[in-house]
């Protein structure tokens, strides 16, 4: 990824913090076998700073969407806090096969990981850690149902083991769900919006980010109207 590209996937700078659009199929960080990283790309947006920003939470490798930088030392001691806290609003848009018949509602199973060989894998688990997603229809067609998905905990690998467990396991899922572990569809879930409260004077800043291309299709059987134009939510100072 050329600094070009990395920066035109940015949708959102001030003094604290970037909001970048994950593309799918690469891990934010490196893992132990050292493979090609998201992060591995941020000196482009360092903007005039000494320092790369550094990410204040992670998305799954295939996941897309909103990603919060921290630009410097104290703004990511200070987003890690609102992330902790649950203070950072964030809204996903998923595809899954079939669908709950009801039009919203709230999941709660608590997580654990399924054995430390998987290493980020997760199973239910009733003596695990309180994990709460509250989800809403957005559109329906034959088989498939668009989802906002809302994490009130922030559990590795939450919202696709919720689905799955509920019945509508997100379209792509090649852990959680039926998909293939090679030449399936790429993981239909999206961080579509992040409502971050950076400052204490000013009104939370709201991003969204737009719908990557492979979703694009189901979405649309799905009722989804696509959008006029793909352009950051806020302006970039």
């Amino acid at each position: 990824m050329t600094p070009e590209e990395m920066q035109a996937r940015l949708l959102y700078r001030d003094g604290l913090m970037l909001v970048i659009d994950k593309p799918p199929g690469l891990p934010v960080h490196r893992g132990p076998k050292g493979v090609e990283a998201f992060e591995d790309y941020f000196d482009a947006l360092r903007f005039g700073l000494p320092r790369s920003p550094a990410l204040a939470h992670r998305l799954d490798r295939d996941t897309t969407g909103c990603l919060v930088l921290g630009r410097h030392r104290k703004a990511l001691a200070l987003l890690g806090k609102l992330f902790k806290q649950g203070k950072v609003g964030k809204t996903y848009w998923a595809v899954v096969a079939g669908g709950p018949a009801a039009d919203e509602g709230r999941i709660d199973i608590a997580l654990s990981k399924r054995d430390e060989s998987r290493g980020w894998w997760m199973k239910p688990d009733p003596h695990g850690l309180p994990s709460v997603t509250m989800w809403r229809v957005m559109g329906r067609s034959e088989g498939l149902t668009w989802l906002a998905l809302e994490p009130v905990t922030g559990r590795t690998h939450q919202l696709r083991v919720h689905c799955a467990e509920m019945g509508f396991p997100i379209v792509g899922d090649n852990i959680y769900g039926s998909a293939p572990r090679v030449g399936g569809p790429t993981l239909h879930l999206h961080a579509r919006e992040v409502v971050v409260p950076i400052s204490k004077n000013k009104p939370a800043v709201t991003i969204t980010a737009p719908v990557p291309p492979h979703m694009r299709e189901l979405l649309g059987k799905c009722g989804w109207n696509g959008e006029r134009i793909d352009e950051p939510s806020s302006p970039l100072p």
